[in-house]
C-alpha cells in the first residue's frame, strides 16, 4: 500500500508515522540494541494494544524482526533490521528532542512530521502542502498547521501576489525537527 503523495520521497515517512508509537519504538530498539516486549511497554509507557499494533506495522514495513535465535531467556524479542538500524539514530534524535521540549504529543500525531517535511525550508502555500500530501484531508492539514503555529514550529506569512495568499514556513523550532526528520525518508 503506497500512501498518496505527489512527492514520492515522503511516502516512507507517511507510512512510518501511521502509528503514533512507531518512531519511539524504533528509537528504543536502537538505544537498547533490541528489547523484550515488556521492556518496551515499561520504558515507553505505551499500552500493550498500541505497542502490538506498532510492532506489527514495523514488522510489515521490514524495519523490525522478531529475534529468530534461541538461547538465553534475557535475549531481546525484537530487533531492528538493517533498514530499521539505518533510521534508528534519527528516530532516537527526534524522540530525545521531543522529550526535552515536552512536545511528543504534537510530534507523533499522524500528519505533524509529514507537514514539516512538506513545508521544508521554503515558504509554502496551503494548496502546495495539500498537493504534496494527497491522503491528508484539508481539515487534517488545517488542524495540523494550527497546532504547528501554536507551538511556533511554523510561521504564517502573507505572500504578496495576486491574489494575496497565506504562506507557511518553518521557524527555527520546526527547522530543528526537519533536520531530524530528513533521515527518515
Amino acid at each position: 500500500m503506497s500512501p498518496g503523495t505527489n512527492n514520492p520521497q515522503l511516502a516512507p515517512l507517511i507510512e512510518l508515522v501511521h502509528h503514533r508509537w512507531n518512531i519511539p519504538v524504533i528509537a528504543e530498539l536502537h538505544r537498547r540494541s533490541g528489547a523484550k516486549y515488556i521492556t518496551l511497554v515499561n520504558s515507553l509507557g505505551v499500552s500493550r494494544a498500541s505497542l502490538s499494533a506498532s510492532l506489527r506495522d514495523l514488522i510489515e514495513m521490514e524495519l523490525v524482526i522478531r529475534n529468530p535465535g534461541h538461547g538465553h531467556p534475557m535475549r531481546p524479542e525484537y530487533l531492528l533490521t538493517d533498514a530499521g538500524a539505518d533510521i534508528g539514530p534519527d528516530c532516537r534524535s527526534l524522540t530525545q528532542l521531543m522529550r526535552r521540549r515536552k512536545e511528543s504529543d504534537l510530534a507523533f500525531r499522524k500528519w505533524t512530521l509529514p507537514l514539516v517535511a512538506a513545508i521544508g525550508d521554503e515558504v509554502r502555500r496551503f494548496n502546495e502542502v495539500r498537493e504534496t500530501l494527497l491522503d491528508a484531508t484539508p481539515r487534517a492539514i488545517t488542524l495540523g498547521l494550527k497546532s504547528l503555529l501554536e507551538q511556533r514550529w511554523v510561521a504564517r506569512t502573507l505572500i504578496d501576489d495576486y491574489p494575496p495568499a497565506a504562506g507557511y514556513e518553518l521557524m527555527p523550532r520546526g527547522l530543528r525537527v526537519l533536520s531530524c526528520v530528513t533521515g527518515l525518508y
